[in-house]
């Protein structure tokens, strides 16, 4: 029997292009599905220097370096063929923070049965811009 798939990340506040960029929380949450639908891991990470796991066979409890989150995330999507997803909420919870949520219905590569999972996005306002700061991935 699978595990379920877990997955945080903790990205730099300090984006350069990616997922950050100047808008409204909505708009910062449909970059990172957008990114995240095209199976763009570096729209995804950005230029973070610093990200936690936890994956089935990688539960990491330190930070790991840009290009082994990549891989990560890499290895995470290329398992699934997405059907679709949706930004399903979004809300500020305190001027400067915010959440966004994704709902995500995709097949695993080579199966017919389809999965749900939820992906929950955590965002800090810097100056104009919404910048991803946390992923969780949950079933």
């Amino acid at each position: 029997m699978r595990r379920p798939v877990s997955v945080a990340l903790i990205l730099s506040p300090l984006l350069a292009g990616g997922v950050s960029g100047q808008g409204s929380l909505a708009e910062a949450a449909e970059r990172v599905s957008q990114a995240w639908r095209a199976h763009d891991v570096q729209a995804i990470v950005g230029q973070s220097a610093s990200v936690v796991f936890q994956l089935p066979g990688a539960d990491l409890s330190t930070p790991v370096a840009r290009a082994q989150a990549l891989e990560l995330l890499r290895r995470h999507l290329r398992a699934g063929v997405e059907r679709d997803l949706a930004v399903s909420a979004v809300r500020e919870v305190e001027p400067g923070r915010g959440y966004a949520e994704l709902d995500r219905r995709y097949v695993v590569s080579g199966t017919s049965d389809e999965r749900r999972e939820t992906i929950f996005l955590s965002f800090r306002k810097l100056g104009d811009e919404w910048v991803l700061t946390e992923l969780r991935s949950a079933p």
